[in-house]
């Protein structure tokens, strides 16, 4: 039976004693690509996303290696993808670029990506910066103040400023939001400067990405396919997953309910998954696990990649109806353990023994089940996956840059903006808080050796005088104003003599 690359409402896999086919009604059920290194995920990963801009479905997809990026060239017809093609029984197989963005948390690889401090929300910059639950409450302190003084916050600089403000006025607060403990504003400060150190300092800022960039279709009605170069990104584990989270908590707020779709609005692809999971806090399983199991209501796949099945944890796993399992090596007793788990996760064939497959696959071969009907998994087959049609492989820096300047992006959010926020404003304040000091203080030092000459009295108003304000405590004053006077009174003393 031959196929034809492009069919209404599915998307064509590969072929096992049968074509098997992605169906786009039921895409937002999410899914999982795993496999051990080298068995063909990524090609797989480039497969569905080529299935999916061609069906008019948007794309974002994090880029670990950077091969992804060839899916926006065209590729080459080399004889294996065109053996590859006639043994699936692709008809009208064919070479071509796709409608691909490329972004970047750096801007070094693609348009940046940034996000407003006010955006991220303490909940989620609390498990980036790992705060204990004292810690947080004062994080939550700060973004209470800086909402009831109108004080955006935008960048780290902002946050830094505002929690040392929460610190300075903690006494002043204290009635209205609760005990600050100037313990946990070092520690919070201590932890800003680490994530500084990771490069955050890139993603927080203006302009702020406007998710809706993400759902976007080329001129030809093909979706665009989002691409994060992410390199660089997955070095810093905690500032990846937080990053994603961010992402899928955005859209999840900002897209309306849709209830069943003929296709999903948009499809995110998270290679290397087990970043997202790995020594993460309870408390950020959960919310991925929530985002999982209600953003598919708004029209949206997620979709995991990573070589071990058992990186994703059960309850994000039992969310994650469509599968396609490459080879696994099972050379340790762990691994043995891990291959048997994965057989256990597909509907069984009768005509197959799972768990011997698995290991016996070759590269471009998988283990396919994907939902059916009225949304349960298919029995699983053993698949030879169709060949791409863009590049397998990176493109070249000069590649890239054409394809990052003929973007519908290109100059949008290339440049910072720094306008006035929580850390100009606090600045202002602080100037003016010392300008009327030194007003108040009748006229500087002058006014101030008048006092003590005359006895601690201020000519203008004959009140007691607070000496150098509320920096210097009054016993303190008073020690300097009796030192000043009796200096004053010596040197007097001794002219006189001269005289």
């Amino acid at each position: 039976m031959s196929e034809p690359v492009l069919q209404d409402g599915k998307i064509f896999v590969g072929k096992s004693v049968k074509p098997e086919y992605l169906e786009l009604r039921l895409a937002n059920r999410h899914g999982l690509i795993t496999g051990a290194t080298g068995t063909g995920k990524t090609v797989t990963l480039q497969v569905l996303a080529e299935g999916f801009s061609a069906q008019g479905v948007p794309v974002f997809a994090a880029d670990i290696k950077g091969d992804l990026s060839g899916i926006a060239a065209v590729g080459e017809p080399k004889d294996f993808l065109l053996k590859r093609a006639k043994e699936v029984g692709l008809t009208d197989y064919h070479n071509q670029a796709f409608p691909s963005v490329f972004w970047d948390v750096f801007g070094e690889q693609g348009h940046p990506v940034r996000a407003t401090v006010s955006e991220m929300g303490p909940l989620l910059l609390s498990r980036l910066l790992e705060l204990n639950e004292v810690q947080e409450g004062v994080l939550n302190v700060a973004f209470r103040l800086a909402a009831d003084e109108k004080m955006p916050l935008v960048d780290l600089q902002d946050l830094r400023s505002l929690i040392n403000s929460v610190g300075a006025r903690s006494k002043e607060l204290q009635t209205k939001y609760g005990n600050v403990a100037s313990t946990s504003v070092g520690s919070i400060q201590r932890r800003l400067l680490v994530l500084e150190e990771q490069g955050a300092d890139h993603f927080f800022g203006e302009p702020a990405l406007d998710i809706m960039d993400f759902i976007r279709l080329a001129p030809d009605g093909r979706g665009v396919i989002n691409l994060l170069a992410a390199d660089k990104l997955m070095e810093k584990p905690r500032l990846y997953a937080t990053f994603l989270l961010w992402l899928l908590t955005r859209l999840w707020q900002t897209l309306p309910e849709a209830g069943d779709l003929p296709k999903p609005k948009l499809v995110f692809f998270f290679d290397e998954a087990h970043l997202l999971f790995t020594d993460a806090p309870k408390a950020l399983l959960e919310r991925i696990e929530q985002i999982a199991r209600l953003i598919r209501s708004k029209g949206v796949g997620v979709y995991f990649i990573t070589q071990n099945p058992m990186d994703v944890p059960n309850s994000v796993s039992a969310q994650l109806g469509n599968r396609v399992q490459h080879a696994l090596r099972a050379f340790t007793p762990q691994e043995q353990k891990t291959v048997k788990a994965a057989a256990d996760t597909f509907r069984k064939n009768p005509a197959l023994d799972t768990e011997r497959v698995i290991l016996e696959l070759k590269v471009g071969e998988a283990l396919v089940s994907m939902l059916e009907n009225k949304g349960e998994p298919s029995i699983v087959q053993r698949t030879l996956i169709r060949p791409p049609e863009g590049r397998i492989g990176p493109v070249s820096s000069e590649e890239r840059q054409g394809v990052i300047e003929y973007s519908p992006y290109w100059g949008k959010y290339e440049d910072k903006v720094d306008r006035e926020s929580a850390h100009e404003m606090l600045a202002k304040r602080a100037e003016a808080g010392a300008a009327q000091q030194a007003d108040g203080d009748g006229g500087g030092i002058g006014g101030w050796l008048g006092g003590v000459l005359g006895g601690g009295r201020s000519s203008a108003t004959g009140r007691k005088r607070q000496g150098m304000g509320d920096m210097i405590s009054r016993d303190l004053q008073r020690s300097i104003a009796r030192t000043a006077a009796t200096t004053i009174k010596n040197i007097i003393v001794k002219s006189i003599t001269r005289r």
